[in-house]
């Protein structure tokens, strides 16, 4: 098995370093104190002109076809300096990949060019509602055809760049006669259309330089070519790219780990007690390579699950376990790196703080630590 990166892979992995170190390092405190959202959206524009808004769409839209393992690659780099602009690139792409795998020719034409050129500052998944998080089938937000539109009410939550996203993948039901999750469709509906209203960004533990927001849908009236791909099979364009939705996170939750034990790696070969360096030390060794070595199992996994998704094989239990795996050793890296830290790793004059809070919605978004156990055995008992 070839565990080595291309050439185009490691490219994208190391021009995304640079960008990530160069400009959204800088900027990630002020982000955190909700400072700096001009800059932020100054950054997203660079990420998109450097190819990093679409990077598995097709060229022919402006994207980078450049594959999922860049992309893994990608969101794990950006994350490891900024996990709000990390978190605001995962969701643009995966709302460029729905687009691209269901949209009409037209609806790609119009839309893509704008996700992966930066015309948009990113894109906008409305999925999740009060009563349908971990069970999306239970949503309620409704669809009805009005001559040759549909007039769309209800309401989304916790959207990811609800302040600034351009256009939002929407799902409704349009059938509430369907059994549950069969009567849900696909919708595009751009930003400023009448009836679709923004609400507050909500105040967040972490991850605080993303915006999310309710949605809200008020008579809102879009055109019949507004429907995405075949009516009443939304749900399971929604399952699908969930699944793609978790290798981003995953990525994501490691990119915030690593950045936290290198802080702690650096920070023990300084600091001295009883006449040495912490860092020599057996206990404070032991906690270093367990967490390295959770980490390292972590980003195979990952990998494992975007060269799977990549290859158009079934990645849907790869990606579950890589996302629960990865998010859960990112707890344990975070507080670890503060721990080592000791006092110093409470104050926020240290970076240890802020990954602690950033790292911690990675267990919960994209679908919790526990939803991921479900999907694994109901997978590995498939198998049997």
């Amino acid at each position: 098995m070839d565990f080595a990166l291309t050439d185009e892979q490691q490219m994208i992995a190391e021009t995304a370093t640079r960008l990530a170190q160069d400009r959204l390092a800088p900027l990630a405190e002020r982000l955190d104190r909700g400072e700096g959202r001009d800059a932020f959206l100054a950054n997203l524009k660079v990420l998109a002109e450097n190819g990093f808004m679409g990077l598995s769409i097709s060229a022919q839209y402006g994207g980078t076809e450049a594959g999922s393992v860049a992309f893994a690659l990608t969101v794990e780099a950006l994350a490891r300096a900024c996990a709000s602009t990390a978190v605001t690139t995962s969701v643009t792409n995966m709302v460029g990949e729905v687009i691209e795998a269901v949209g009409s020719e037209a609806q790609k034409e119009t839309y893509l060019p704008r996700l992966t050129g930066g015309g948009y500052a990113a894109g906008g998944f409305c999925l999740t509602e009060t009563g349908a998080g971990s069970d999306p089938a239970s949503m309620r937000t409704r669809a009805r055809k009005d001559g040759d539109d549909w007039i769309i009410d209800g309401s989304k939550l916790y959207i990811t760049s609800g302040d600034y996203a351009g256009v939002f993948v929407v799902w409704a039901v349009t059938d509430p006669d369907a059994r549950p999750g069969k009567g849900i469709s696909c919708f595009l509906v751009e930003a400023g259309t009448p009836g679709l209203v923004i609400g507050k960004a909500e105040k967040k533990m972490g991850q605080t330089g993303s915006a999310t927001n309710e949605v809200l849908f008020e008579n809102c009236r879009v055109p019949g070519s507004a429907l995405m791909g075949k009516e009443n099979d939304g749900f399971r364009v929604a399952v699908g790219e969930l699944a793609g939705g978790r290798i981003g996170i995953a990525s994501l939750a490691l990119g915030v780990a690593r950045a936290a034990m290198d802080e702690a790696k650096a920070y023990v070969k300084e600091r001295r007690q009883f006449g040495k360096a912490i860092a020599d030390m057996q206990g404070i060794q032991w906690m270093i390579a367990d967490r390295e070595t959770e980490l390292e199992a972590a980003r195979l996994l990952v990998l494992q699950a975007a060269w799977l998704k990549e290859q158009k094989k079934p990645f849907a239990r790869e990606a579950s376990m890589a996302k629960l795996f990865a998010s859960e050793a990112a707890q344990k890296a975070t507080y670890t790196a503060l721990q080592l830290h000791g006092g110093a790793g409470y104050i926020q004059d240290y970076a240890l703080e802020r990954y602690a809070r950033d790292a911690r919605i990675t267990t919960i978004y994209e679908g919790t630590s526990e939803i991921q156990r479900l999907i694994i055995a109901r997978e590995v008992m498939k198998a049997i």
